[in-house]
């Protein structure tokens, strides 16, 4: 056999490795979230956009929840602002939120570019015009660092998950910035991935992908080849316990424990640094990073078993 008959051999392969998810998959709603250092990296933010368009022109209905922290810090000390983070969550004053509102309009912007040269059409859905409506958080108690006023942090009171559905209906991708606002139209910074569980939860998706830098949830953060594969809400709670979670990962959990108990069946935290990640983790056992689910009885013996080789 030739090269060019084994390449071709290779390509009928994979389609026809790819054709049961596609047929499990198409017209399921896949929420993906995308941290804000993804969004530094030109070539990163293309890699994982084009495989987004992949998911979304084989059937797969797509919304994006973007992240901004690190643009956030970035703009704040050009501007000689104190970037102050507690257990993972961002101390919003009046500035800080302008600062918010700015670098969230350049991710769409960036975003949007780059999903119309793919032919894969967007809507971007931020503060008064997106779904999300919530409160301004009041002072709570973060262990040992006290009493913390987040200042203009919101947490989510409703999602409008009809809004969002239509613009799936219409064939969009909802791309949703880290941003909601009050009853009387106030901006409020708001987790991004708290966003994402919640929308996943009320659009009743198949997943919530969480991509991030890192490839997924480690035993021991210091262990690189502690990857866990595969895991479920009670595992979660023990990694917690355990010292395993740690700053960013911390919502993080607390986030996929919102998705999974709201009905959300399978929650994916990936690299976008892995080439393909993205696609490998859908449509292959083996995937590339953490799956955690409700029970690990819900998983199927080929993924545990797949999942036990990583």
């Amino acid at each position: 056999m030739n090269n060019n008959e084994k390449d071709r051999s290779l390509v009928v392969a994979a389609l026809r490795h790819a054709a049961p998810y596609v047929r499990m998959y198409k017209r399921k709603i896949f929420v993906v979230k995308a941290g804000g250092e993804l969004f530094l990296n030109d070539t990163k933010t293309r890699a994982l956009l084009e495989q987004m368009a992949i998911l979304h022109q084989v059937g797969i209905r797509l919304v994006l929840v973007h992240g901004a922290g690190p643009q956030a810090t970035q703009r704040a000390r050009d501007l000689g602002l104190q970037a102050q983070m507690v257990q993972g969550r961002r101390v919003t004053d009046a500035e800080t939120l302008k600062v918010c509102e700015q670098v969230n309009a350049e991710i769409r912007a960036q975003i949007k570019a780059n999903c119309d040269a793919l032919g894969m059409p967007t809507h971007g859905l931020v503060g008064a015009d997106g779904p999300v409506r919530a409160h301004k958080r009041a002072p709570v108690q973060m262990g040992d660092a006290g009493l913390v006023d987040f200042g203009f942090v919101g947490d989510i009171d409703s999602i409008d998950a009809n809004a969002v559905q239509a613009y799936l209906d219409a064939g969009t991708v909802p791309v949703i910035s880290p941003l909601g606002c009050d009853a009387e139209g106030a901006l409020l910074n708001i987790n991004a991935d708290t966003i994402a569980a919640s929308l996943a939860a009320q659009l009743h998706a198949e997943k919530l992908i969480l991509a991030t830098g890192a490839l997924g949830i480690f035993e021991d953060i210091n262990d690189k080849s502690s990857l866990v594969s595969y895991t479920d809400i009670e595992g979660l709670q023990q990694l917690r316990e355990n010292g395993s979670l740690a700053d960013g990962m911390l919502p993080k959990a607390r986030a996929i424990e919102m998705a999974v108990e709201g009905g959300v069946p399978r929650v994916h935290v990936i690299s976008y640094a892995v080439p393909d990640g993205l696609l490998l983790e859908i449509f292959t056992n083996e995937g590339t990073g953490t799956l955690v689910v409700k029970s690990i009885a819900a998983l199927t013996a080929a993924e545990q078993s797949a999942g036990a080789g990583h």
